[in-house]
């Protein structure tokens, strides 16, 4: 069972997607999605799609899933996460990251972290609960903007761990959470890799570790 994910200061909990159909296709690739992160289980090879799996239906609970686990690791540094501390959506003096949204945010603004994070988690929240780009039923077939938008989130997603890793590794180590926090890196870098689903240069602020953890 997940756990929803308080933002500090914000008011708004995040919940996991409702829960797949018992007994359908999609909520049996769920819990293999689910298995796969949960496990010790060699992370490339689960990444891989089954045989006779559809490739849609496995982008779209791997996005349910990581959009949790993501939301679950900011959750374990939010406390350490402010304007003050973070005023910028940053990776390091290097990497810098403006939101956009198309909304509320038209043109790409620079927010501070704890804000951009939340925007994200937002946007990321409303995507996966729209039924005509992520159908509960295997019926409904998914739109033709569908995995460019999937490779959006994950895009997106990637910077929450990059600002972690950069800001808040000391945190991690000091509660403890530092291997779990790599475990799920290496599960998310080993997927979007094996889709392409992120831009080479998109991954490069993460390069040294990703090749740490995954040699």
């Amino acid at each position: 069972k997940r756990h929803p994910t308080m933002f500090k200061g914000s008011g708004k909990t995040f919940r996991p997607k409702k829960n797949f159909k018992e007994g359908t296709m999609r909520s049996e690739l769920h819990k293999k999605a689910s298995a796969s992160l949960d496990s010790g289980m060699d992370l490339k090879k689960a990444v891989q799609l089954p045989p006779g799996d559809d490739l849609n239906e496995w982008l779209a609970v791997h996005t349910v899933e990581f959009f949790n686990r993501v939301n679950l690791i900011y959750g374990t540094v939010c406390d350490f996460c402010s304007e003050e501390s973070c005023p910028t959506m940053s990776g390091g003096k290097q990497y810098d990251y403006h939101w956009q949204d198309g909304e509320t945010y038209k043109k790409p603004t620079p927010l501070p972290a704890p804000k951009y994070i939340f925007e994200l988690m937002v946007w990321v929240e409303k995507l996966i609960n729209d039924e005509t780009l992520f159908p509960s039923s295997v019926e409904t077939p998914f739109p033709k903007h569908f995995q460019p938008t999937v490779k959006q989130i994950f895009r997106r997603m990637f910077r929450v761990f990059v600002h972690v890793y950069y800001h808040h590794f000391d945190s991690l180590v000091q509660i403890g959470a530092e291997a779990h926090v790599n475990t799920c890196f290496k599960h998310f870098y080993y997927f979007v890799t094996e889709f392409k689903l992120i831009d080479p240069k998109e991954l490069e602020p993460l390069k040294e570790l990703a090749t740490t953890l995954c040699a």
